[in-house]
């Protein structure tokens, strides 16, 4: 009896520990997948905004470079300068990012700018831009920091480029100017949460433009800071969590370096915000787990007084072989389902076969099979990987199993990317009827398939379809004539469905 009793306390910590382990685990997992998500999505956005960045900043540099060959071929004769003082106004109407083009002569002064009425004559030659130029040969595109337009009352981004005379010597400098306001209004759109922030950056660390928008961090230098050394200074891309030294705001950060040009792009959402709704599940399940625990105590207190009592036992033994039949009858049913399409398996479709033969054989009925087989399936694979393979095979096993309309219709899935439909009493313009169907609802879902010549997921359909009176005992039968109509369809060009017909029609 003291047995007993000891395997009950043994009994009960197992269970206590078992509990909290579980739910543990399940938190641990729920808050790894959210945080995974969130970089997920934040690499992909920042990919996004990179490329978006790079691209108006790749636009102005054609024109520049573009102005930049027209003098240097045409000179700066007052003509020239005239043709080119409406080219850029043109250029200008037509970049709606840009908010000026301008050109500076080797002491720094103005000499043709798109600015119309807000031209002004005040030395340029003190900007990073001009002394970058005036120092440096190269005639590359070069990126300044950010600085106050000619009303000194917006923030705008230089792009530049050296400008140099018949002789190499330098000429002067030609610089446009982007509106830091663009960025922010694309920026204040995406949904980064309530104190999330978008930041665009030069590769030294320079601040560019960030999201919510302050003056004092305009052109901020973070290339000494530790956050800045372990996370951006090395690396293309790559996920972080720090508190930003602006508002000291801990965030979940993703950043994606551009390909070429020396810009990075970091998107953050703050962590506590993130974390808040696995916050107050983590508390529900703390509070279950506690209720939990106590009742398994209550109930081994109850064992622990109730166990000399053997009715009470047996009555136990009981349920426990009740619900053992209920946890059995259940497997046994998810034994005839595919885990992941959720439609019947080789084995359920084989027992449903061979019963819906013998029914038809014996009441007369007519009995009709689709074999679907996805086309280019392994192409797929090799392409975008099993992950999306499986996901395309989930997908086109709902929508199959969506196309029945009979609770006596089975969709099964026959093997590999190979799917079936069996239909009992359905003849064989019904079940021609059943394959268009799912023909038309696998266009409808339009899964890109990259490696296919339809650039998209189709099917090759065989259609069998017999009374039971031509039946034999062999439940093959069915199956071969259904896969030979298949290889018909695939053979006529694929994304079709064929019948099956006798040799002798065929050879008719």
């Amino acid at each position: 009896m003291k047995r007993d009793l000891h395997l009950v306390i043994v009994l009960l910590l197992v269970v206590c520990l078992s509990l909290t382990f579980m739910t543990g685990w399940k938190l641990v997992a729920a808050r790894k997948a959210i945080i995974n998500n969130v970089n997920v999505n934040g690499l992909n956005l920042a990919q996004a905004l990179a490329t978006y960045s790079e691209g108006v900043v790749r636009q102005g540099a054609m024109l520049l470079n573009g102005v930049v060959e027209r003098i240097e071929t045409e000179g700066a004769g007052s003509g020239a300068l005239e043709r080119l003082d409406r080219l850029l106004l043109l250029q200008q109407r037509a970049m709606p990012q840009l908010t000026g083009v301008t050109l500076l002569d080797r002491h720094g002064n103005e000499i043709v700018s798109s600015n119309v009425g807000h031209r002004q004559a005040v030395s340029g030659a003190e900007r990073a831009y001009f002394i970058h130029h005036r120092q440096n040969p190269s005639q590359d595109i070069f990126l300044g920091p950010p600085i106050l337009d000619r009303s000194g009352r917006e923030w705008v981004m230089t792009i530049s480029r050296r400008i140099n005379d018949p002789q190499g010597a330098f000429m002067g400098v030609a610089v446009a100017t982007l509106g830091v306001k663009n960025f922010l209004d694309l920026f204040g759109r995406i949904d980064v949460g309530e104190n999330g922030s978008i930041s665009l950056a030069l590769s030294n660390g320079q601040l560019l433009v960030r999201y919510p928008f302050r003056d004092q961090d305009v052109g901020r230098d973070f290339s000494r800071s530790p956050v800045f050394r372990e996370y951006f200074e090395d690396r293309k891309e790559g996920t972080a969590v720090y508190a930003s030294s602006l508002d000291h705001i801990e965030r979940f950060a993703a950043f994606r370096r551009s390909d070429n040009l020396p810009l990075i792009v970091t998107v953050a959402r703050e962590t506590s915000e993130v974390l808040r709704g696995w916050r107050l599940d983590a508390l529900w399940s703390l509070l279950v787990l506690a209720a939990l625990i106590l009742f398994t105590m209550a109930v081994g207190w109850a064992l622990w007084r109730h166990t000399r009592q053997r009715i009470a036992n047996e009555a136990r033994l009981h349920i426990a072989g009740q619900e053992l039949l209920s946890t059995n009858l259940t497997l046994e049913q998810l034994a005839l389902r595919d885990p992941l399409t959720g439609l019947a398996n080789r084995r359920g479709f084989d027992e449903a076969l061979r019963m819906e033969v013998g029914r038809a054989r014996r009441e007369g009925g007519s009995l009709a099979l689709l074999l679907v087989d996805i086309d280019f399936f392994k192409r797929f694979n090799d392409t975008l990987g099993h992950v999306a393979g499986d996901e395309c095979l989930r997908k086109v096993g709902e929508m199959m199993g969506a196309c029945l309309r009979r609770p006596a219709d089975l969709a099964a899935r026959y093997g590999g990317e190979e799917l079936a439909l069996l239909l009992p009493g359905t003849s064989l313009d019904g079940a021609r009827l059943v394959a268009e169907e799912v023909l038309v609802q696998l266009r409808r879902l339009s899964i890109t398939h990259p490696a296919s010549p339809y650039e998209r997921v189709t099917a090759s359909i065989g259609i069998a379809c017999f009374s039971g009176a031509q039946l034999q005992d062999e439940v093959s039968q069915l199956v071969q004539a259904a896969d030979q109509a298949l290889y018909r369809a695939k053979a006529g060009g694929r994304n079709r469905c064929e019948s099956w017909q006798p040799v002798e029609m065929l050879e008719d």
